[in-house]
Protein backbone atom coordinates (compact mmCIF):
# COMPACT_ATOMS: atom_id res chain seq x y z
CA UNK A 1 0.00 0.00 0.00
CA UNK A 2 2.64 2.48 0.75
CA UNK A 3 3.89 1.81 -2.37
CA UNK A 4 1.45 2.43 -4.48
CA UNK A 5 0.67 6.04 -2.50
CA UNK A 6 4.02 6.90 -3.78
CA UNK A 7 3.68 6.23 -7.14
CA UNK A 8 0.25 8.07 -7.33
CA UNK A 9 1.93 11.12 -5.91
CA UNK A 10 4.70 11.57 -8.52
CA UNK A 11 2.54 11.32 -11.20
CA UNK A 12 -0.02 14.33 -9.85
CA UNK A 13 3.14 16.77 -9.19
CA UNK A 14 5.09 15.57 -12.39
CA UNK A 15 1.80 16.63 -14.59
CA UNK A 16 0.37 19.65 -13.55
CA UNK A 17 -3.56 20.60 -14.65
CA UNK A 18 -3.51 24.34 -16.06
CA UNK A 19 -5.65 26.61 -14.99
CA UNK A 20 -8.02 28.81 -16.77
CA UNK A 21 -6.04 32.31 -18.22
CA UNK A 22 -6.10 35.62 -16.11
CA UNK A 23 -7.27 39.00 -17.26
CA UNK A 24 -5.55 40.67 -19.88
CA UNK A 25 -3.35 43.53 -18.80
CA UNK A 26 -3.37 46.81 -19.63
CA UNK A 27 -1.03 48.58 -22.12
CA UNK A 28 2.04 50.15 -21.79
CA UNK A 29 2.14 54.14 -22.99
CA UNK A 30 3.89 54.40 -26.32
CA UNK A 31 7.38 55.36 -26.13
CA UNK A 32 8.77 58.92 -28.10
CA UNK A 33 9.53 58.65 -31.88
CA UNK A 34 13.87 58.98 -32.23
CA UNK A 35 15.03 61.30 -33.92
CA UNK A 36 16.45 60.25 -37.41
CA UNK A 37 20.06 60.11 -37.55
CA UNK A 38 21.92 62.19 -40.33
CA UNK A 39 23.25 60.01 -43.29
CA UNK A 40 26.75 59.09 -42.62
CA UNK A 41 27.55 60.14 -45.75
CA UNK A 42 25.76 62.98 -46.82
CA UNK A 43 28.66 65.23 -45.49
CA UNK A 44 30.90 63.92 -47.37
CA UNK A 45 29.02 63.85 -50.87
CA UNK A 46 28.27 67.36 -50.87
CA UNK A 47 31.87 67.77 -51.81
CA UNK A 48 33.34 64.67 -53.17
CA UNK A 49 30.96 63.92 -55.63
CA UNK A 50 31.42 63.89 -59.26
CA UNK A 51 28.77 66.59 -59.31
CA UNK A 52 30.69 69.06 -57.31
CA UNK A 53 34.13 68.29 -58.42
CA UNK A 54 34.17 68.18 -62.00
CA UNK A 55 33.39 71.85 -62.35
CA UNK A 56 35.84 72.86 -59.73
CA UNK A 57 38.50 70.29 -61.76
CA UNK A 58 37.72 71.75 -65.23
CA UNK A 59 37.67 75.42 -63.95
CA UNK A 60 40.99 75.01 -62.33
CA UNK A 61 42.73 73.30 -65.73
CA UNK A 62 42.14 76.66 -67.09
CA UNK A 63 44.03 78.96 -64.73
CA UNK A 64 47.67 79.56 -64.95
CA UNK A 65 48.32 77.72 -61.32
CA UNK A 66 47.49 74.40 -63.94
CA UNK A 67 48.89 75.59 -66.84
CA UNK A 68 51.51 77.76 -68.33
CA UNK A 69 55.45 77.08 -68.23
CA UNK A 70 56.01 78.52 -64.56
CA UNK A 71 56.47 75.07 -63.52
CA UNK A 72 59.58 74.30 -65.44
CA UNK A 73 61.38 76.32 -62.23
CA UNK A 74 60.12 73.82 -60.24
CA UNK A 75 63.28 72.00 -60.37
CA UNK A 76 65.42 75.15 -58.30
CA UNK A 77 65.90 75.03 -54.88
CA UNK A 78 64.15 78.25 -53.82
CA UNK A 79 61.53 77.97 -56.64
CA UNK A 80 60.17 74.48 -56.06
CA UNK A 81 58.49 75.43 -52.87
CA UNK A 82 55.79 77.26 -54.94
CA UNK A 83 56.24 76.13 -58.66
CA UNK A 84 55.94 72.28 -57.61
CA UNK A 85 53.59 70.20 -56.62
CA UNK A 86 55.68 68.01 -54.21
CA UNK A 87 58.31 71.31 -53.66
CA UNK A 88 54.77 73.11 -52.31
CA UNK A 89 53.59 70.07 -50.08
CA UNK A 90 57.21 69.55 -48.58
CA UNK A 91 57.98 73.67 -48.11
CA UNK A 92 54.50 73.21 -46.22
CA UNK A 93 55.04 69.88 -43.72
CA UNK A 94 58.62 70.24 -43.10
CA UNK A 95 59.75 73.78 -43.89
CA UNK A 96 61.99 72.51 -46.88
CA UNK A 97 62.37 70.99 -49.69
CA UNK A 98 63.33 67.51 -50.29
CA UNK A 99 65.43 66.60 -53.35
CA UNK A 100 61.94 64.41 -53.96
CA UNK A 101 60.25 67.46 -54.37
CA UNK A 102 62.78 69.12 -57.29
CA UNK A 103 59.58 68.19 -60.07
CA UNK A 104 58.15 69.82 -62.97
CA UNK A 105 54.70 68.99 -61.81
CA UNK A 106 52.14 71.43 -61.49
CA UNK A 107 50.16 72.40 -58.57
CA UNK A 108 47.00 69.70 -58.48
CA UNK A 109 44.38 69.13 -55.43
CA UNK A 110 46.65 67.50 -53.56
CA UNK A 111 48.68 70.18 -53.38
CA UNK A 112 46.60 72.52 -51.60
CA UNK A 113 44.54 70.13 -49.94
CA UNK A 114 46.17 67.19 -48.35
CA UNK A 115 43.74 63.78 -48.72
CA UNK A 116 45.99 61.84 -46.03
CA UNK A 117 45.64 63.24 -43.13
CA UNK A 118 42.28 64.93 -44.13
CA UNK A 119 39.71 66.83 -41.79
CA UNK A 120 40.74 68.41 -39.04
CA UNK A 121 37.13 67.94 -37.69
CA UNK A 122 34.05 66.48 -39.36
CA UNK A 123 31.86 68.77 -36.73
CA UNK A 124 31.27 71.19 -39.55
CA UNK A 125 28.19 72.76 -38.15
CA UNK A 126 30.55 73.97 -35.04
CA UNK A 127 33.91 74.48 -36.33
CA UNK A 128 33.40 75.10 -39.97
CA UNK A 129 33.92 72.93 -43.32
CA UNK A 130 37.94 73.57 -43.39
CA UNK A 131 38.08 71.79 -46.90
CA UNK A 132 41.28 69.49 -46.00
CA UNK A 133 43.36 72.51 -46.86
CA UNK A 134 46.85 72.07 -46.41
CA UNK A 135 47.91 75.13 -44.25
CA UNK A 136 45.85 77.84 -42.26
CA UNK A 137 49.32 78.47 -40.65
CA UNK A 138 50.22 82.47 -40.58
CA UNK A 139 53.35 83.48 -43.03
CA UNK A 140 56.69 84.73 -42.44
CA UNK A 141 57.62 86.65 -45.06
CA UNK A 142 60.55 85.51 -47.26
CA UNK A 143 62.55 88.80 -47.35
CA UNK A 144 61.51 90.14 -43.47
CA UNK A 145 61.13 87.48 -41.02
CA UNK A 146 60.23 90.13 -38.84
CA UNK A 147 57.01 90.71 -40.29
CA UNK A 148 54.36 87.42 -40.15
CA UNK A 149 51.13 87.89 -42.23
CA UNK A 150 47.70 86.70 -41.23
CA UNK A 151 44.54 86.47 -43.82
CA UNK A 152 42.24 85.59 -40.89
CA UNK A 153 38.85 87.56 -40.12
CA UNK A 154 35.24 88.02 -40.56
CA UNK A 155 35.16 87.24 -43.88
CA UNK A 156 37.55 84.45 -43.53
CA UNK A 157 37.48 83.14 -39.97
CA UNK A 158 39.72 80.02 -40.77
CA UNK A 159 42.39 81.87 -42.41
CA UNK A 160 42.41 79.97 -45.41
CA UNK A 161 43.87 82.93 -47.27
CA UNK A 162 46.83 82.34 -45.37
CA UNK A 163 47.56 78.91 -47.80
CA UNK A 164 47.29 81.45 -50.78
CA UNK A 165 50.30 84.38 -48.92
CA UNK A 166 52.31 81.18 -48.45
CA UNK A 167 53.29 82.13 -52.42
CA UNK A 168 51.37 85.25 -53.54
CA UNK A 169 54.62 87.48 -51.28
CA UNK A 170 57.72 88.96 -52.44
CA UNK A 171 61.01 86.97 -53.13
CA UNK A 172 63.29 89.79 -53.08
CA UNK A 173 63.67 93.34 -51.47
CA UNK A 174 64.21 96.71 -52.64
CA UNK A 175 67.21 98.27 -53.79
CA UNK A 176 69.76 99.18 -51.61
CA UNK A 177 72.17 101.99 -52.16
CA UNK A 178 76.22 100.91 -52.08
CA UNK A 179 77.15 105.04 -52.58
CA UNK A 180 74.29 105.91 -54.34
CA UNK A 181 74.03 103.62 -57.08
CA UNK A 182 72.30 100.18 -57.44
CA UNK A 183 73.94 97.80 -59.28
CA UNK A 184 70.99 95.62 -61.03
CA UNK A 185 72.54 92.20 -63.00
CA UNK A 186 68.67 90.32 -63.59
CA UNK A 187 66.76 90.84 -65.90
CA UNK A 188 64.12 89.44 -63.62
CA UNK A 189 64.98 92.07 -61.13
CA UNK A 190 61.46 93.41 -58.72
CA UNK A 191 59.53 91.68 -56.27
CA UNK A 192 58.60 88.26 -58.50
CA UNK A 193 55.49 87.86 -59.72
CA UNK A 194 53.42 87.74 -56.38
CA UNK A 195 53.38 90.37 -53.95
CA UNK A 196 49.78 90.49 -53.83
CA UNK A 197 49.75 90.01 -50.08
CA UNK A 198 52.26 92.80 -49.21
CA UNK A 199 50.38 94.98 -51.36
CA UNK A 200 47.17 94.07 -49.26
CA UNK A 201 49.29 94.95 -46.45
CA UNK A 202 50.51 98.19 -47.86
CA UNK A 203 54.38 97.08 -47.06
CA UNK A 204 57.30 96.33 -48.97
CA UNK A 205 56.95 99.46 -51.33
CA UNK A 206 59.65 102.42 -51.48
CA UNK A 207 57.85 104.27 -49.52
CA UNK A 208 59.30 107.68 -51.30
CA UNK A 209 58.57 110.71 -49.49
CA UNK A 210 56.36 112.91 -51.41
CA UNK A 211 52.71 115.09 -50.97
CA UNK A 212 50.89 111.90 -50.38
CA UNK A 213 50.24 110.15 -47.59
CA UNK A 214 51.33 106.74 -46.81
CA UNK A 215 48.42 104.75 -45.16
CA UNK A 216 49.64 102.50 -42.22
CA UNK A 217 49.90 98.89 -42.57
CA UNK A 218 47.07 96.49 -42.37
CA UNK A 219 44.62 99.38 -42.60
CA UNK A 220 43.48 98.93 -45.95
CA UNK A 221 39.27 97.96 -46.43
CA UNK A 222 40.33 94.83 -48.09
CA UNK A 223 42.78 93.84 -46.11
CA UNK A 224 40.87 94.51 -42.56
CA UNK A 225 36.59 93.13 -44.19
CA UNK A 226 38.04 90.81 -46.88
CA UNK A 227 40.22 88.24 -48.13
CA UNK A 228 41.63 86.26 -50.75
CA UNK A 229 39.60 83.79 -50.36
CA UNK A 230 35.96 85.96 -50.24
CA UNK A 231 36.88 88.14 -53.57
CA UNK A 232 38.62 85.15 -55.80
CA UNK A 233 36.57 82.18 -54.56
CA UNK A 234 32.96 83.34 -54.08
CA UNK A 235 31.12 80.58 -53.65
CA UNK A 236 33.83 77.91 -53.88
CA UNK A 237 34.87 78.94 -57.43
CA UNK A 238 38.58 77.59 -58.58
CA UNK A 239 38.97 80.22 -61.80
CA UNK A 240 40.57 82.50 -59.01
CA UNK A 241 38.75 85.39 -61.18
CA UNK A 242 37.96 88.34 -58.51
CA UNK A 243 34.53 89.06 -58.13
CA UNK A 244 32.69 91.36 -60.59
CA UNK A 245 32.46 94.79 -59.21
CA UNK A 246 28.66 94.98 -59.14
CA UNK A 247 28.51 91.44 -57.49
CA UNK A 248 27.03 91.17 -53.90
CA UNK A 249 30.59 90.08 -52.81
CA UNK A 250 31.92 93.88 -53.31
CA UNK A 251 28.46 96.25 -53.06
CA UNK A 252 27.56 94.89 -49.58
CA UNK A 253 30.63 97.44 -49.07
CA UNK A 254 30.90 99.98 -51.30
CA UNK A 255 29.37 101.06 -54.47
CA UNK A 256 30.54 99.12 -58.01
CA UNK A 257 34.01 100.32 -58.64
CA UNK A 258 35.48 99.24 -62.06
CA UNK A 259 38.23 100.79 -61.60
CA UNK A 260 41.24 102.96 -59.24
CA UNK A 261 40.87 106.59 -60.47
CA UNK A 262 43.73 107.54 -62.05
CA UNK A 263 45.51 104.51 -61.58
CA UNK A 264 45.81 103.13 -64.94
CA UNK A 265 47.06 106.80 -66.39
CA UNK A 266 49.61 107.44 -63.65
CA UNK A 267 50.82 103.60 -64.29
CA UNK A 268 51.29 105.07 -67.93
CA UNK A 269 53.24 108.43 -66.90
CA UNK A 270 55.54 106.39 -65.09
CA UNK A 271 56.39 104.02 -67.12
CA UNK A 272 57.42 106.70 -69.10
CA UNK A 273 59.44 108.59 -66.98
CA UNK A 274 61.51 105.15 -66.20
CA UNK A 275 61.93 104.59 -69.88
CA UNK A 276 64.00 107.83 -70.00
CA UNK A 277 66.45 107.05 -67.11
CA UNK A 278 69.87 106.53 -67.97
CA UNK A 279 72.50 104.46 -66.43
CA UNK A 280 75.63 102.77 -67.20
CA UNK A 281 75.72 99.26 -68.77
CA UNK A 282 78.02 96.34 -66.65
CA UNK A 283 79.53 93.40 -68.66
CA UNK A 284 79.30 89.49 -68.16
CA UNK A 285 81.08 89.94 -65.01
CA UNK A 286 78.93 92.87 -63.80
CA UNK A 287 81.44 95.33 -64.05
CA UNK A 288 80.72 98.93 -65.51
CA UNK A 289 81.71 98.76 -68.84
CA UNK A 290 84.02 102.09 -70.39
CA UNK A 291 84.29 103.75 -74.00
CA UNK A 292 87.48 102.93 -75.41
CA UNK A 293 89.34 105.57 -73.45
CA UNK A 294 88.75 103.84 -70.11
CA UNK A 295 86.98 106.50 -68.40
CA UNK A 296 83.97 107.47 -70.31
CA UNK A 297 81.30 105.21 -69.22
CA UNK A 298 79.17 103.21 -71.56
CA UNK A 299 75.43 104.23 -70.42
CA UNK A 300 72.08 102.97 -71.47
CA UNK A 301 68.39 104.98 -71.59
CA UNK A 302 65.73 103.34 -70.07
CA UNK A 303 65.52 101.66 -66.41
CA UNK A 304 62.34 99.63 -67.00
CA UNK A 305 60.95 99.12 -71.17
CA UNK A 306 58.11 97.50 -71.32
CA UNK A 307 57.55 96.13 -67.92
CA UNK A 308 61.06 94.22 -67.89
CA UNK A 309 64.01 95.99 -65.73
CA UNK A 310 67.57 96.41 -67.94
CA UNK A 311 70.56 95.46 -66.26
CA UNK A 312 72.95 98.11 -65.16
CA UNK A 313 74.47 100.66 -62.34
CA UNK A 314 71.75 103.35 -61.54
CA UNK A 315 71.25 106.12 -59.07
CA UNK A 316 69.62 104.94 -56.08
CA UNK A 317 66.67 106.64 -56.49
CA UNK A 318 65.58 106.01 -59.77
CA UNK A 319 65.96 102.20 -59.03
CA UNK A 320 63.72 103.30 -55.95
CA UNK A 321 61.06 104.27 -58.95
CA UNK A 322 61.67 101.37 -60.85
CA UNK A 323 60.71 98.88 -57.74
CA UNK A 324 57.63 100.54 -56.73
CA UNK A 325 56.81 100.58 -60.76
CA UNK A 326 57.44 96.99 -60.96
CA UNK A 327 55.78 95.80 -57.65
CA UNK A 328 52.44 97.62 -58.65
CA UNK A 329 52.40 96.42 -62.03
CA UNK A 330 53.61 92.76 -60.73
CA UNK A 331 50.71 92.52 -58.18
CA UNK A 332 47.91 92.75 -61.61
CA UNK A 333 45.25 93.84 -59.37
CA UNK A 334 45.51 97.05 -60.93
CA UNK A 335 45.55 99.18 -57.52
CA UNK A 336 42.37 96.63 -56.18
CA UNK A 337 44.25 95.63 -53.74
CA UNK A 338 44.72 98.17 -51.98
CA UNK A 339 43.68 101.22 -53.59
CA UNK A 340 45.07 104.43 -50.91
CA UNK A 341 48.75 102.69 -51.21
CA UNK A 342 48.92 101.91 -54.27
CA UNK A 343 47.92 105.52 -55.36
CA UNK A 344 50.69 106.79 -52.31
CA UNK A 345 52.99 104.66 -54.06
CA UNK A 346 52.16 106.22 -57.40
CA UNK A 347 51.91 110.18 -56.90
CA UNK A 348 55.18 110.01 -54.88
CA UNK A 349 57.06 108.50 -57.14
CA UNK A 350 56.13 110.19 -60.45
CA UNK A 351 57.07 113.40 -58.26
CA UNK A 352 60.65 112.14 -57.83
CA UNK A 353 61.41 111.92 -60.71
CA UNK A 354 60.00 115.35 -62.39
Amino acid sequence: MMLASSALFVNCTSDPIAGPDGIAGIDGTDGIDGINGLDSTEDCRSCHSSEHLDPIKEAYSLTAHATGSSWERGTGGSCAQCHSNEGFIDFQEMGFVSDAGLTKNPITCNGCHNPIDGHRSFDFDTDGNDYALRTFAPVTLIVDESVVLDGTNESDVMGASNACISCHQPRRSGPTSTDGKFLNNSSHWGPHHGPQSTMLEGIQGMNIVGSTVYPAPGTAGHSEGSSCVTCHMSEGGHSWEPSSPSSATCTSCHDAKTEVEGYAADMEILAGQLALIEGQEIDDDDQPVFEADGTTPVMLTGIVHDGHPATGIFDIADSEAAWNYLFLLEDKSNGVHNPEYAKALLKNTIESLQ
